[in-house]
């Protein structure tokens, strides 16, 4: 069973950083083929896309954190990032990483991002 697992969330002030992780089980011995994307869900709203990047490192980003946030990915550790700066109150949401290739699409379980003063 594939295991997609998220970290790095918690409470930070507005202005503030946090760099969340995502790490792939190591049965997937292709990580690097996967296109990888974060994607975040607030109260009330519909889950969103956040930023992606693909399995040639071409990244694209959600309007609302252009600037703020850079996606990356280490192949050697099945581990894609999301480095968020200048959070702001409505960057709180729970953070989910997506990985796909072809039929195959697994999700983690997410991690909690608290933007509050």
């Amino acid at each position: 069973q594939v295991q997609v697992v998220e970290s790095g969330g918690g409470l930070v002030q507005p202005g503030g950083s946090l760099r969340l992780s995502c790490v792939a089980s190591t049965r997937i011995f292709n990580f690097n083929m996967y296109a990888v994307g974060w994607y975040r869900s607030a109260p009330g709203k519909q889950r969103e896309m956040v930023a992606r990047i693909s399995n040639a490192g071409m990244t694209n980003y959600a309007d609302s954190v252009k600037g703020r946030f850079t996606i990356s990915r280490d192949n050697a550790k099945n581990t894609v990032y999301l480095q968020m700066n200048s959070l702001k109150p409505e960057d709180a949401a729970v953070y989910y990483c997506n990985l796909v290739l072809g039929s195959m699409n697994y999700w983690g379980k997410g991690t909690l991002v608290t933007v509050s003063s």
